[in-house]
Parts: structure tokens; C-alpha cells; sequence
């Protein structure tokens, strides 16, 4: 074991380890690491901006690999499975969306991507779509008379929702609207770094009361110290989050992009894939020491460090997204 890749203390070995979002290329390579870094499961996106018949394909792509690799990772239906997934030795995978556009405008849609196993979606994805803005449109118009509908459907259905990217006054409509628990599953507090894409104390707090998680990220450039930014920074970002919502709200929601070729990173950062550029590409370099999915065991080290009680790491790194994933999915 090197500096940066310690063995992982027993805490980490026995702990539900879940990573709240995780977009990347995806390989066997990936699949080991992830493995080898203790996740328990994981929310991995298969989808951004694309429309319904790319998002099947995407899926049916996702069923390959999990065929292909089914001594490593399985498909999360429930917060059973991810148990399953801990006593099996394998990493649970979780298929989310970063938009909502592959439904199209056909709520029916929504039972039967369900039924494939997507459990994870977000409302909009940086700009506007048929449900709502994002947090990087010009004006926030709030929730459509189609995104309430939506949002009664995905409650329904038990699929979380999630605000990530989402525009502030959506997103309070949302909250208000959903009668569950619903999610920020990778974001940063705006009172450490002022972007737009981070999320400000008042805008935490609400989500928390309402009972919903928040996965804290490491993203460098919604981080204070950018592409300098330490593990250290990180556990500082993640106390923040703890000290304005409590330790039963929060969560790890990394935004890993690991092996991600350059085009595919333009696509992110276009509005719907390839029209006006939103956010200018800064080559995103992740710290050292959690540079990699391996890498998470130095999550844990990290909070034991700070003196945290294994009650609050264990929440923090996984049972606080257990718990909610059920509630919501029951």
C-alpha cells in the first residue's frame, strides 16, 4: 500500500459505502476500482441530455455491462439489493439521470424506465427543459404545470429526485411539492465557494427540513480551492453541510469523472449537448490523496482523523443514503 492508497481501517471495511453521483467512462477497470475502494454502491448517470431513444440505448448499454461484469457490480432495484450488494462482495449500481428529457413530455414513461431499473432523476440539467430551469438559465421560471406532474409521478413510482443542477426557485418548487424526501446528490455549499452551481445555507437547510439528503462534492470547481483543493478541504465542505443540516442528512456525492475523453466533457458543458458553452472547461484535477474511486478508504481515515464518533462516519459515508434510498423507493 502506498501513502496515498493506505489499507482501509475496519470502520471502512465494515460501513455501507455509497457515492451519492459518479458520471465517468465506465470500464471493467472502473468496476475493480471500485470494488478495491470499498463502495458499497453507487448512483452512476446514463443520462444528460439525451431523449428517449438514446436513453433506452443507454440502459440497454448498462444491461451489457452489468452482464459482462457480473462478478463485480449488480443493478440496485432496492435498498435490499444494496445490502445484497455488501454481503456479495460487489458494487451496486444504481442508474440515475442528470435530466429528465428521456421521458419526453409522456409522463407514461416514467413507470417504464422504473421498470428497467432508473431510480435517480434530476429535474434539469444546468439550462431549461418541458419541467423546469436549471441553475445556469438565465431566468428561473420555477416548476412547469408539467413539472408538478412529473414530480406527483416520480413520488409515485418511487424514483428520487434530485436538484443538483437545478435552479433555485425550482427547486423550492419542487421541495414544496414533492411528498418525498428529495435530493442534492453532488453539490457544494455556495458560503465556501460563490458559483452557481453550489447551493447556499438557506437553500440546504430547506431541502434538509423537508427530510432530504444532500451528497456533498469535490468537483474542483465548485470548490473553494479549485484544482488545489485537499482531502482536507473536502471533510472541511462536508462539516460545513453537517453544521447547517445535521449529520443524518448528509451524505458523500463525489462527481467523479474519471477517464473521461475531452469531446465527451464538451458535451456536459453545452447547453442540451452542443449548443452555447455554459461552463468554461478547466481540466477538473481531483486531490491526491481521493483522486480516484480506489481511493475512498482515505474518506474514511479522514473523518476518523478529525476525532468524528463511527456513529457519524458511518452515516456520513453510506447509511444516511441507505436510509433514504428506502424511504423513497419503498
Amino acid at each position: 500500500m502506498s501513502i496515498l492508497e493506505p489499507a482501509p481501517s475496519a470502520l471502512h471495511r465494515q460501513s455501507i459505502v455509497i457515492d451519492g453521483l459518479i458520471v465517468s467512462n465506465w470500464s471493467r477497470k472502473l468496476f475493480g476500482e471500485m470494488r478495491d475502494g470499498g463502495l458499497t454502491a453507487a448512483n452512476c448517470t446514463c443520462g444528460i441530455w439525451e431523449g428517449f431513444v438514446p436513453s433506452m440505448q443507454a440502459i440497454a448499454e448498462w444491461k451489457q455491462l452489468l452482464a459482462d461484469n457480473a462478478d463485480l457490480i449488480t443493478q440496485v432495484y432496492s435498498a435490499a439489493d444494496i445490502l445484497r450488494a455488501k454481503q456479495e462482495g460487489r458494487v451496486g449500481i444504481i442508474l440515475g439521470w442528470q435530466n429528465s428529457t428521456g421521458f419526453g413530455e409522456d409522463l407514461r414513461m416514467v413507470p417504464l424506465f422504473r421498470e428497467l431499473g432508473l431510480r435517480v432523476v434530476q429535474m434539469t440539467y444546468h439550462t431549461a427543459n418541458f419541467a423546469g430551469s436549471g441553475c445556469l438559465e438565465g431566468v428561473d421560471r420555477g416548476l412547469t404545470d408539467f413539472g408538478r406532474d412529473l414530480v406527483a409521478t416520480l413520488n409515485r413510482e418511487g424514483i428520487l429526485i434530485d436538484l443538483s443542477h437545478v435552479g433555485s426557485q425550482t427547486s423550492r418548487d419542487v421541495i414544496a411539492a414533492s411528498t418525498k424526501p428529495v435530493s442534492y446528490t453532488h453539490c457544494a455549499p455556495r458560503a465556501l465557494k460563490d458559483h452557481a452551481r453550489n447551493k447556499t445555507d438557506a437553500e440546504l437547510r430547506e431541502l434538509a427540513d423537508r427530510g432530504g439528503m444532500i451528497g456533498v462534492t469535490m468537483f474542483p470547481p465548485f470548490t473553494a480551492k479549485g484544482n488545489e483543493s485537499t482531502l482536507e478541504d473536502y471533510i472541511d465542505a462536508i462539516a460545513h453541510v453537517v453544521d447547517v443540516c445535521g449529520e443524518e442528512q448528509v451524505g458523500i456525492g463525489t462527481d467523479f469523472m474519471l477517464d473521461m475523453p475531452s469531446e465527451r466533457m464538451g458535451y456536459f458543458l453545452r447547453d442540451k449537448g452542443y449548443g452555447r458553452r455554459l461552463l468554461t472547461p478547466t481540466g477538473p484535477k481531483f486531490p491526491a490523496e481521493i483522486g480516484r474511486i480506489r481511493q475512498f478508504p482515505n474518506l474514511t481515515a479522514a473523518m476518523e482523523r478529525r476525532g468524528w464518533s463511527d456513529q457519524r462516519i458511518a452515516r456520513l459515508m453510506g447509511g444516511n443514503w441507505l436510509r433514504i434510498l428506502g424511504e423513497v423507493w419503498a
